[in-house]
């Protein structure tokens, strides 16, 4: 089966425990390795979809802190931010929907 995206860590340490053998590649550098963490965010978001389940959030939350971790950004520093703009602009819990402004 073929499916270039991008897996954690140990998934070919698991794969070839189970017997399997697989081959794989790494990302060549910094920004493909964002690019396929965004790709992995969608998915992960996707999958989070179909059934709303923590253990897809908890994927979601992990491909965060690795976006987070791969722009040299401290967790703080990115709460702070969250906070601020939350407490400007609010934050999505009433689930407002903008269809159109005159």
């Amino acid at each position: 089966m073929n499916y270039d995206k991008l897996v954690r860590d140990r998934i070919p340490e698991i794969i070839e425990l189970s017997g399997k053998q697989c081959i794989i590649e790494y990302c060549n550098d910094s920004i493909e390795l964002k690019r396929r963490l965004v790709e992995k965010l969608s998915e992960e978001g996707e999958e989070y979809l179909e059934n709303f389940a923590e253990e897809e959030l908890a994927d979601l939350l992990q491909v965060v802190y690795s976006l987070i971790e791969m722009s040299d950004c401290k967790l703080e520093d990115i709460v702070e931010i969250m906070t601020e703009k939350m407490t400007a602009r609010g934050g999505f819990s009433k689930g407002i929907i903008l269809k159109k402004v005159n």
